[in-house]
């Protein structure tokens, strides 16, 4: 009888032969349909196989793949054998592709990491161990690959084999073997190799096709997330999702969060069938017998402690080419829920190569760290180690919509801050209507020495003609008082725009017009401001070429940067990312100080 089926993923630092490994396998196996088997004849007589079958062709796809003799995307293959079906991801192993390899890791159950007999163990090799490690997957096998480079060395097969060991050991993960190969030989991967009489464990074919991944005993109680709501007609309406854990029947009470409402289950649909009871990994539409507070986001539970709060603490893989520093904003999707968050503080950053925790304000891309999220709303959420469809997320850029980070939560920051936003009796409204006006903030942005004080103070003089009640916060004034704190390095940069717009939000509650003059050079930041001003935001860039501000140098801040006497320069040694949807644009050169305020005045209808 045929076993389960078993995910798993090759990978391991760049050319230790991954693609080759699964190729071979597939081969020697007659795992490949004939035109299969004569394109990759054909394919391996143009290429770096002097004539013999290229093994990683049949994973290796892309033209650019093949011209590199590199693998870039993931490669999925589905096969089967007489006792088990598998789906292999063959992911990439340089470190430019680390992000494709994670989402390949993040389907797996099992991993076959490879090593390089001649290399050891690198530091891509450290860092995909530690990315499967929070990617869930429990299951290793080693494969300690090249072996015929080392004329079958036994010793240098257990110098590595001492060095996984070592390596593993204290990280929660099962070790099925590790076991010495040669991928374009085919030793020990379908059959055992006579070459190699010294080890006596098992092949790697039939390893995969014995080995036990499955999970624990299925545990009690019941918790779904809600993907969709199903109302056909004014008769139905059922909530559809996949059953993550435990199981549910007809009559069984559960708990919709995070309202807390409560409801017994009135019918259950597995695909189109009716159905008394559904387990963990159905996909179900259920029904409840009253009218509970439930959409796409909730969870419906019963018997597990699932967290409702909005700090925790999470350890993620960083994907984006923009640093990540405190103070950002991004989207953050878990299970079902799309919610906005902040990094509060980066709590530290982990060495691939040693798992030491390291201090730092920012985390490069493929860097690991943990920190500290807070979620703008109440999210829904449990550690990873407890269940990992409620403790793993992805943080999407605000601005891009790119996937800027994986992760996982490790455990509630409920203790750390007993805050809740106090209610007032008198709003906003109220104080608008009592000073005459309606509050917002004018957000300008550009080089130093475009112009932006000269615009921004003539503009507050003239609101202040007209009987407004206004405040100009400008850059250097605040760094010299609430922001004296901070240095110019991109995570104070982000935090100087972020305390900023705290302070602009809580004087338009005032009623007031805000005026800010800062560089804020990158677009990340002017939207983080946009996003915690709301509609209040009006952008204002004033496009003044660099050589005229250069010329200009009122301070003689351009000089000596020129000179390296200034770090982080705007400009200079530090980029300035032009708005792309700034609400008005104005320039210095051939415009005077009037002319640009008539015209801010007239498109803000201010």
């Amino acid at each position: 009888m045929a076993r389960e089926l078993l995910k798993f993923i090759t990978c391991g630092s760049v050319d230790d032969g991954k693609s080759t490994l699964i190729g071979h396998m597939l081969y020697d196996a007659k795992l490949l349909f004939t035109d299969q088997e004569q394109s990759l004849k054909l394919d391996s007589m143009v290429g770096s196989a002097d004539g013999n079958i290229d093994y990683s062709l049949l994973l290796d796809g892309l033209m650019a793949e093949r011209e590199q003799g590199i693998t870039i995307d993931v490669a999925y293959r589905y096969f089967s054998t007489e006792k088990r079906s598998f789906i292999v991801a063959d992911t990439p192993g340089h470190e430019e592709y680390t992000r494709n390899m994670a989402v390949g890791a993040s389907f797996a159950q099992l991993a076959i990491l490879l090593i390089d007999a001649t290399k050891g163990l690198m530091v891509q090799t450290r860092r995909h161990l530690r990315i499967c490690a929070l990617m869930g997957i429990r299951h290793y096998i080693f494969a300690v690959n090249k072996m015929d480079l080392t004329d079958y060395d036994e010793a240098r097969f257990h110098e590595i084999e001492a060095q996984i060991k070592s390596e593993i050991s204290g990280m929660d993960i099962e070790l099925a073997a590790v076991i010495p190969v040669s991928a374009t030989e085919g030793d020990n991967i379908n059959t055992l190799s006579d070459r190699m009489p010294w080890y006596n464990g098992p092949g790697i074919l039939s390893l995969l096709e014995e080995v036990d991944v499955e999970k624990q005993a299925s545990r009690d109680g019941f918790l779904m997330a809600v993907q969709r709501v199903c109302r056909p007609n004014h008769t139905f309406r059922g909530f559809e999702g996949e059953i993550a854990v435990g199981s549910v029947k007809v009559s069984d009470e559960v708990t919709s969060l995070p309202s807390g409402e409560s409801a017994r289950v009135s019918g259950i649909l597995v695909t189109d069938r009716e159905a008394d009871e559904a387990f963990a990994g159905n996909s179900v539409t259920i029904t409840l017998d009253r009218e509970i507070d439930v959409s796409r986001g909730c969870v419906l539970v019963r018997d597990i402690p699932v967290e409702t709060g909005r700090e925790f603490l999470g350890e993620l893989l960083w994907m984006d080419e923009v640093k990540l520093v405190r103070g950002r904003n991004y989207y953050m999707k878990l299970a079902t829920q799309t919610l906005p968050v902040v990094i509060s503080d980066i709590s530290y950053k982990i060495d691939v190569n040693t798992g030491d925790h390291i201090s730092s304000d920012e985390v490069e891309k493929n860097e690991l760290a943990v920190c500290e999220i807070s979620v703008g709303e109440k999210a829904l959420f449990m550690p990873f180690s407890a269940i990992h469809e409620l403790g793993s997320f992805i943080l999407i850029d605000r601005v891009t919509n790119a996937t800027a980070a994986c992760g996982i939560v490790l455990k509630s920051q409920r203790n750390k801050r007993n805050l809740s936003w106090q209610q007032v009796d008198i709003d906003r409204t109220m104080r608008e209507d009592s000073l005459g006006q309606k509050a917002r903030t004018i957000w300008f942005t550009g080089l130093s020495g475009s112009g932006k004080s000269a615009i921004g103070n003539a503009l507050e003089k003239r609101l202040h003609s007209m009987g407004m009640h206004t405040m100009l916060l400008d850059g250097d004034n605040v760094r010299m008082g609430l922001n004296r704190d901070l240095s110019f390095s991109e995570a104070d940069r982000a935090e100087n725009i972020r305390r900023i717009a705290e302070v602009a939000r809580l004087l338009n509650d005032a009623g007031i017009i805000v005026i800010t003059t800062f560089i804020s050079p990158l677009r990340i930041d002017r939207h983080n401001a946009r996003t915690i001003l709301g509609d209040s935001y009006s952008e204002v860039y004033v496009n003044t070429p660099l050589a005229v501000c250069e010329e200009r140098d009122v301070k003689g801040l351009y000089k000596r940067a020129r000179a390296g006497e200034i770090e982080f320069f705007t400009g200079i040694n530090s980029p300035y990312e032009v708005p792309m949807d700034a609400d008005v644009t104005v320039e210095t050169v051939q415009t005077s100080i009037e002319e640009n305020v008539d015209k801010i005045m007239e498109q803000l209808k201010l």
